[in-house]
């Protein structure tokens, strides 16, 4: 039987090669793989419960509810713009949620807050902090080139943010040179 499920904290290539890999190794055919979702061939009840385990212990789960889906649907349409650098939307943030998702943004943003207890403008923050320190240790780019990167006007608003959500300066983290980076799947 072909099942297509939706899969929680799957944010990144990496998360798709370790299940390709698992699932091949497993014997599960996997027809169609993308971040937060795949599409299997599963044979009996015993093939879905290896499949559940693997996904429990790679840290990932199905997700069940309409409002859970539509909340990774909008964290991996945030990390998708993280991964265009530099990314430089052309509208606003709302719009291009709205857009992508088909949705109005007040249903969007209601329900991202309930699911994950923070506003999706809160949660993009999160998200560009952690590329900012990913920046900072690729040591390629200056601060204002990173800042440019992710569509800060100024400098020093992105020192602010980065200050209020690491509680160090920018040029502290540098210098510190400990990861302290968080994986894009806890940041919530």
């Amino acid at each position: 039987m072909v099942k297509k499920l939706f899969i929680q904290n799957m944010v990144c290539d990496r998360c798709i090669k370790v299940l390709r890999t698992e699932f091949r190794t497993e014997g599960i055919e996997l027809l169609e793989i993308e971040l937060g979702q795949i599409k299997v061939y599963i044979e009996d009840v015993s093939q879905y419960e290896c499949l559940l385990n693997i996904l429990e212990n790679d840290g990932f789960s199905i997700i069940d509810t309409p409002e859970k889906r539509l909340t990774e649907n909008v964290k991996i349409e945030l990390i998708h713009i993280l991964n265009r650098l530099p990314f430089g939307l052309e509208e606003r943030l709302s719009r291009y949620l709205s857009r992508k998702l088909q949705q109005e943004y007040s249903k969007i943003s209601k329900v991202f807050s309930l699911t994950e207890e923070i506003t999706i403008e809160k949660y993009f923050i999160k998200l560009k902090i952690e590329k900012v320190k990913e920046l900072i240790q690729q040591q390629e780019y200056n601060f204002t080139e990173i800042g440019q990167m992710l569509d800060y006007k100024h400098l020093n608003h992105l020192s602010r943010q980065f200050k209020n959500e690491t509680g160090m300066s920018l040029t502290d983290y540098k210098a510190n040179q400990k990861n302290c980076r968080h994986s894009l799947d806890k940041i919530v």
